[in-house]
């Protein structure tokens, strides 16, 4: 949390755009313990939808917007002050209801943001959205939160009400009261999850590039004030997801991915690999330790480049970033390992007609290439990734290498990379764990 002396100031980043609603499912689900599907902005479950695109077309947007969050990432990691956010630019949609009685919302969901907002009346300045816009004066839940709060230490008061400001490099903003409030999740079964005394920003001025079927963000960062941070005591600080694989949303399908809390949320069972979440800051990132790559019998040491500010034995390498489509490492280990692909993979080579990917190659009949078996090495983690984690289509009978050169300041471990497995998060414990796993089914 960035804290100036004129404003309550949080510089989040958006992740992902995700349109959930809940589903519990068999595993004592209860407030400590409940799942969600996650719909993807170009499923066709998502208002974002649009039929008429080809899934080359939706890959290319998935591309741009993939590009555009990793310029991000770099910059809010050496630069905490300034973003270059595009909000609009996520993948997922989550859905909410805020307030009592509760009024439905549709918001961005961010794993690397803290604070959750929502547009409120009176509007000084809103963008449209969709949705009704959130009357905090005809909630009996909601509170706002005073200028003697430990929140609200060397920010600026109005009318004894502690305000937030945030703004984003591409000049949208919000502003407004920072409150408290009760959210609720609805089951499709009628089922509610309802948390009270939630954190969040009640914005009266907001601007800028946000889609209109949105109302604010959901922060599921590491931070503090992030909504998973402030539901720890419910979900004992256990979240986990399944994402499913790319070519399964390009291609129409209906299938989801899904994200469990709590008790759902355990990663356990035999191929289970874990390795340590490292705390730095910004405090908003989930940070892992990435050793070496492998290829067959070939190996690429990772540790050996400057990842990050701080140098090789600064531990914490790379972030994993459910929102980032493709995986961003070092330009120095990019070359080392892009030359042992070359050398181990027999296939022919072609060029990217998108000009967006550097090693490609003619897919065999099934759409792939033959590979030698692939491990990431993390800390006291051997994590085997399969041909289509670090291969994708990028057209028909071409595939493309999906981990990129991306500079030397932050490196992101990015969702093609994550699909079938399912990935548990332990913030008490510490750690992340890996499954294999066929997130279609799961």
């Amino acid at each position: 949390m960035e804290i100036n002396n004129k404003s309550f100031t949080l510089i989040p980043m958006l992740v992902l755009l995700l349109f959930v609603h809940f589903s519990l499912i068999s595993c004592g689900e209860n407030i400590n313990s409940f799942t969600l599907d996650l719909i993807h902005r170009d499923s066709p479950l998502s208002p974002f939808h649009n039929p008429s695109n080809t899934p080359y077309e939706r890959l290319q947007h998935a591309l741009y917007q993939s590009f555009s969050r990793a310029s991000f990432l770099k910059k809010k990691y050496v630069n905490p002050i300034e973003s270059t956010l595009i909000p609009s630019g996520g993948e997922y949609l989550m859905k909410i209801s805020i307030g009592t009685p509760p009024i439905d919302t549709l918001v961005i969901a961010d794993t690397g943001s803290d604070l959750t907002w929502t547009q409120c009346k009176p509007c000084v300045n809103c963008f449209k959205q969709l949705t009704p816009i959130f009357n905090p004066k005809k909630s009996s839940s909601y509170k706002t939160i005073g200028c003697n709060n430990k929140l609200c230490q060397g920010s600026l008061c109005n009318n004894s009400r502690c305000n937030y400001e945030v703004s984003y490099g591409d000049q949208s903003h919000t502003m407004g009261d920072l409150s408290i409030e009760t959210f609720t999740f609805s089951s499709t079964s009628s089922q509610n999850v309802s948390i009270p005394n939630i954190v969040f920003g009640c914005g009266h001025d907001n601007g800028g590039t946000f889609p209109n079927v949105t109302s604010g963000i959901i922060g599921l960062g590491g931070g503090n004030v992030s909504i998973v941070n402030q539901m720890h005591q419910q979900i004992k600080g256990k979240f986990s997801y399944c994402l499913i694989p790319l070519e399964s949303l390009l291609d129409n399908s209906n299938a989801t991915s899904h994200i469990n809390f709590g008790n759902c949320a355990t990663v356990s069972g035999p191929n289970v690999v874990s390795t340590p979440l490292i705390k730095k800051e910004p405090s908003t990132f989930y940070y892992l330790n990435l050793e070496r790559i492998s290829i067959g019998n070939r190996t690429v040491e990772f540790n050996s480049f400057p990842v990050v500010v701080g140098g090789d034995d600064d531990p914490g390498n790379i972030i994993i970033d459910s929102g980032t489509t493709l995986t961003y490492v070092p330009d120095a280990f990019y070359l080392n390992l892009e030359s042992m692909l070359i050398l181990s993979i027999n296939a022919t080579k072609k060029d990217d007609p998108s000009s967006s990917f550097r090693l490609c190659y003619e897919s065999n009949k099934n759409g792939t290439i033959d590979v030698p078996k692939i491990v990431a090495h993390f800390t006291n983690a051997d994590l085997e990734l399969s041909t289509s984690n670090i291969f994708t289509k990028v057209v028909e009978g071409i595939v493309c290498l999906t981990i990129v050169p991306g500079g030397n300041q932050i490196s992101i471990f990015g969702n093609l990379a994550q699909a079938n497995f399912l990935i548990g998060y332990d913030l008490k414990a510490n750690k992340v764990s890996f499954k294999p796993t066929d997130c279609t089914k799961y």
